[in-house]
């Protein structure tokens, strides 16, 4: 089942040609439709919870709902004798899963946050003062998160280069990647009530694979005071399967100590996601690294990001941040990966990369054991327009 079998069984939104769009799971090399499994009698749930054109009304059910249906869908994909009529997946359109509420950006791997420090403030410490005590992040423009497969335009914005005088305006010329999960929230919470660390995970329905695409000259001058703006905010690509977190809870592993301890808010046992992650550039892979090298948990972040009464709703989306482990191989940007430009990274076709050119396609996957593969997450550089 190469990673799509019972054990995963990923929700998205599909259509065939000349029909309305609706809810299917990836199970092995096609699409079960989940409204036709309904109607069927195969499901019992109400056909229309799956005839519809995102995955929020399916999460807006809650809980129980999601864990019973998965229970149906693996009893039925299971067996030896499962003859269920799959839609191949060259005659199915893959959309974006859900409508998308909010959507926040962390900065929560030590690795990338230190090597980013190092290279922009060599004579400090290279991570803020803040770092070690709160998941840092901003908010992000929701209406700008595609499918994987969008094509990604070379986004326009101010940037000053060293020794220039004034900034200039045009097309970037530093646009980057970053390697991160996306964690889908599905059970919102009340405006003013903060969500407790320990209760955060139930409000998950699941996971994608997230590129943060980042415009990094842009960055450099935009960012002080307010962060980053421009740099971000043209495009977030999402993989087209969610996996549910009931899929991957099993991979939670212990991490090591945070350390000063985090304010009774942010305590708990540290842990992580063992999901093993890489990225290729026109069909090579340049890095390979892990989920569990974030020091923020996904737990942390959700109560961070709601312990000033900040309310969730269904949909919501939130990045981990790039995700670098300790070795040049493991960093999850180009910008680490070429160390802002000074360390070229040598393809095999002989060329070498410092930042994205124009027709240049990245591919982030994932697995969780041999079981799981994530939903890829795909993007080809267009020119600027």
């Amino acid at each position: 089942m190469s990673g799509f079998g019972p054990e995963h069984l990923p929700y998205g939104i599909f259509r065939r040609a000349g029909e309305e769009s609706r809810v299917g799971i990836r199970f092995g090399d096609g699409v079960l439709d989940l409204a036709a499994l309904a109607r069927d009698g195969l499901l019992d749930e109400d056909p229309a919870l799956f005839a519809q054109p995102s995955l929020n009304a399916f999460m807006a059910a809650r809980p129980e709902v999601w864990r019973r249906v998965r229970e149906a869908l693996q009893a039925l994909t299971a067996g030896p004798d499962a003859e269920l009529a799959a839609v191949p997946l060259d005659e199915a359109e893959l959309l974006l899963p859900f409508e998308v509420g909010d959507y926040v950006d962390f900065f929560s791997s030590l690795e990338h946050a230190s090597n980013a420090g190092r290279m922009f403030r060599p004579d400090a410490d290279p991570l803020p003062p803040n770092w070690r005590h709160l998941p840092i992040g901003y908010h992000g423009r929701s209406g700008t998160v595609v499918v994987s497969g969008t094509p990604i335009r070379r986004p326009h914005g101010q940037r000053r280069d060293p020794g220039d005088p004034r900034p200039i305006y045009g097309p970037s010329t530093r646009l980057d990647i970053e390697l991160e999960l996306g964690f889908v929230v599905g059970v919102p919470s009340a405006h003013g009530e903060p969500v407790p660390v320990d209760g955060a995970l139930d409000h998950l329905f699941g996971v994608v694979l997230l590129n943060d695409w980042s415009a990094r000259d842009l960055q450099a001058w935009e960012s002080r005071p307010l962060g980053p703006f421009l740099a971000k905010s043209f495009a977030t690509s999402i993989s087209a399967w969610v996996t549910p977190l009931d899929a991957i809870v099993g991979r939670r592993v212990p991490a090591a100590a945070q350390e000063p301890e985090p304010l009774p808010y942010l305590r708990e046992d540290p842990w992580a996601l063992d999901l093993d992650l890489e990225v290729a550039l026109n069909g090579a892979t340049i890095a390979r690294t892990n989920a569990r090298h974030l020091y923020w948990s996904a737990a942390q972040q959700l109560a961070h990001m709601t312990v000033n009464g900040a309310s969730l709703r269904v949909g919501d989306l939130y990045g981990s941040g790039t995700i670098s482990g300790p070795d040049r191989e493991q960093r999850g940007s180009l910008l680490e990966l070429s160390w802002n430009g000074a360390e070229p990274i040598a393809l095999p076709d002989g060329s070498t990369r410092t930042f994205l050119e124009d027709g240049d396609e990245v591919v982030l996957r994932g697995r969780a054991g041999e079981a799981i593969a994530l939903g890829e997450v795909r993007g080809r550089i267009e020119p600027a327009g």
